[in-house]
């Protein structure tokens, strides 16, 4: 249910983006949306989702390892978008810049970001922070570079964390654009309607809705019952 969720965030998304180059150019609109982090236990289901979309044109899978692989394999897929898989630049004298990357995101309309190590037992939000914090910060760097007008999704935990951080460099860059930049906490509505519906007894979560506002954590993730159709179904 989640990524199916998520996945229709992304083509929302992708539907904008591509209305606004059509308004802006003559030619016929195409979407490329970029996954960076496309080799992880997200990134991959969510890559194959997109792969599916009959909204993008351009599918870009980028990761540290494994994405010419996981896009050879996305390629078979009879859909009409394009499917490429780049790696970081090898090591090289004099250093040069992330080659792979560039051409990952130039061109997009739209970048998600499943990079990063997952929370493990015993692991802190503190930790996972001094992980995931520089990759994500790496990576919105590029995006202000290659792809500057693009939406961005970020999914690296901890959210309440990497997407300030993404706004701040994108404003150190001169390209932020508060509509343009979200965090994905489709996991929390899955969650609560998943709870309410197993409460109620045989409801189906598919029919629950609940909205949920704040962070994407214990103690600030906030539903919102009472703005529910369905709120007079609970015991």
């Amino acid at each position: 249910m989640i990524l199916p969720r998520i996945s229709s965030s992304i083509k929302v998304a992708v539907s904008k983006a591509a209305t606004a180059r059509a308004f802006s150019n003559t030619s016929a609109s195409s979407a490329k949306v970029a996954v960076l982090g496309a080799a992880g236990g997200i990134g991959q289901p969510l890559s194959m989702l997109c792969k599916l979309s009959n909204e993008i044109d351009e599918l870009s899978c980028y990761d540290i390892v494994g994405t010419p692989g996981i896009a050879a394999d996305l390629s078979h897929i009879p859909t009409k978008s394009k499917t490429i898989g780049k790696l970081p630049s090898p090591g090289s004298w004099p250093p040069k810049s992330n080659d792979g990357l560039a051409e990952a995101l130039t061109g997009a309309d739209v970048v998600v970001i499943p990079a990063g190590v997952p929370r493990k037992p015993g692991m802190t939000r503190d930790d996972l922070f001094n992980t995931n914090a520089s990759i994500v910060k790496t990576l919105v760097e590029g995006c202000a570079e290659f792809c500057p007008g693009a939406v961005l999704a970020i999914i690296s935990n901890p959210v309440n964390s990497t997407v300030p951080i993404a706004a701040e460099v994108l404003k150190k860059a001169g390209v932020y654009d508060k509509s343009k930049l979200c965090g994905v906490t489709t996991l929390d509505v899955c969650r609560a309607n998943t709870f309410v519906a197993n409460s109620m007894g045989g409801v189906d979560p598919k029919d629950v809705n609940v909205t949920v506002i704040g962070g994407h954590a214990g103690i600030t993730i906030l539903p919102l019952f009472f703005t529910s159709s369905w709120i007079e179904c609970i015991g």
